[in-house]
């Protein structure tokens, strides 16, 4: 399995090496030259197995540069750190399945995939030699979940921007009070939006990247989406253990990343496992809008109490259009470019080829806030604002002769604020979050710059 550039301008690449390299080097994103398959047979031999047995089969689909063995110590250490033995369980609360994808050790599902992708990145240096300086940013999650896979490892600095103020307190507690030399948090002020520019920007400084051996853990990284892509299939599985040969999926996500796991477990499964991504957003409804009516332009940032979808520039955007443009790298590059310079892209002669893929809502913040409220005194069962954004939309976009599972994608009580303005109380705190306050925690706090934050980088960084 070899991997390629959305844009069409590097060689092919070993999977190794596209861990290491992250964004590639023309700008674009790392895919798949071709994605594999699985059939019916294949599933009957998957339906029962564990997690880790399921996500050792299907990373070796896209996997053949590291060895099985090592393969499966990777994997098992990976999830040793998770609370749940499902690792991701699927629950039904009324006429909707939530898979849990919360009981890593910072409690979003983000760390699915980056608990695997530190050890990853410790696999490779260790058997090559070397160091490497991870530059991320986050809109909340993926930066503890980041800093928790690669703390105190030899041979890395971690360096995260998040906007300063614009994440819920304890996801900025949960990066911030980790005090091990190797992590360095950056507040930039501004909105994440500006921090993911300027972190790509960085990277397509290509003396810099070198200089300082920059490696990426945003979901740029395709061993993030890889490792995404499991748990829509396990899920998949508990359903049809259930009677359940095809389902929809309901996602709440600002980056497009979550999804577009989706998209490749949906194309990787046989016709008709999933029938229907649903794409939730909140207020800012880039991708809501795409979806519906062919319309990808930028808007400014609005506030909500799910600021992990508090975007407006979705990441991973460009590895559906790279499919969407029939795997034409110059396309691709032809619509960034565009979309780069003019903040808008015209894509409404794809509006049917779309919604074949996804249905859309964008959730306002009232209907959020109120679907927790309902959602607990229904079912007992409280919901985080970014999975209530989900719910809501399967609620109203859902078929009535499927399942659909909601992605439960971070623990609420990381959300206190939001769950008191809908419960009138705040939720139990677990206590890996009770004691944050109480630490001690080390942050920068620097312009939006991206001369700035390389200077910043290019102190602290190992050389």
């Amino acid at each position: 399995m070899r991997y390629i550039s959305t844009r069409g301008g590097i060689e092919p690449l070993q999977f190794q090496d596209a861990v290491m390299m992250g964004l590639a080097r023309d700008g674009g994103l790392l895919l798949p030259e071709s994605l594999p398959s699985v059939n019916q047979q294949m599933l009957d031999r998957w339906q029962y197995l564990p997690y880790q047995y399921l996500a050792r089969e299907i990373l070796s689909l896209f996997i053949d540069d590291i060895p099985a063995l090592d393969l499966d110590d990777l994997i098992e250490r990976s999830y040793a750190s998770f609370a749940h033995p499902q690792v991701t369980p699927v629950t039904r609360q009324g006429d909707v399945y939530i898979l849990e994808l919360f009981h890593g050790p910072t409690l979003a599902f983000k760390d699915v995939a980056l608990q695997l992708l530190g050890n990853l990145f410790e696999y490779v240096l260790v058997r090559n030699g070397g160091f490497m300086n991870i530059l991320g940013a986050t809109s909340g999650d993926t930066g503890s979940a980041a800093i928790a896979g690669v703390r105190g490892k030899k041979g890395i600095n971690i360096f995260i921007l998040h906007p300063h103020g614009r994440t819920s307190p304890i996801q900025a507690l949960q990066m911030t009070t980790v005090l091990d030399p190797n992590v360095f948090n950056i507040a930039v002020r501004g909105t994440f939006d500006d921090a993911q520019s300027i972190v790509k920007g960085i990277f397509n400084d290509l003396d810099f990247r070198d200089t300082y051996r920059l490696g990426a853990v945003n979901s740029i990284n395709w061993a993030r989406v890889l490792a995404q892509v499991v748990y829509y299939v396990y899920a998949y599985l508990k359903l049809r253990r259930l009677g359940n040969p095809c389902v929809d999926f309901s996602v709440p996500t600002g980056n497009f990343g979550d999804i577009f796991a989706g998209y490749v477990a949906r194309r990787l499964l046989p016709p008709t496992c999933i029938h229907t991504l649903i794409l939730a957003t909140n207020a800012n409804d880039i991708l809501a809008r795409f979806v519906c009516r062919g319309d990808y332009s930028r808007g400014q940032v609005q506030v909500t109490s799910s600021p992990s979808m508090d975007i407006q520039i979705a990441s991973n955007f460009e590895r559906y259009l790279y499919y969407l443009r029939g795997e034409n790298g110059a396309a691709v590059k032809a619509d960034m470019d565009g979309f780069a310079a003019t903040g808008t892209l015209d894509l409404s002669a794809f509006t049917e080829q779309v919604a074949e893929d996804f249905r859309a809502r964008s959730v306002s913040e009232e209907e959020t806030i109120a679907t927790i409220a309902t959602f607990h005194k229904e079912h007992g069962y409280l919901l985080d604002p970014h999975t209530a954004v989900g719910v809501r939309a399967a609620q109203e976009l859902r078929a009535p002769d499927r399942p659909v599972v909601c992605l439960a994608t971070a623990h609420p009580a990381k959300f206190g604020e939001a769950v008191t303005r809908a419960l009138g109380a705040a939720p139990p705190l677990p206590p890996a979050l009770a004691e944050l306050e109480s630490r001690e925690s080390r942050c920068a706090v620097l312009d939006a710059e991206m001369e700035t934050i390389k200077e910043f980088v290019a102190r602290n960084a190992l050389r």
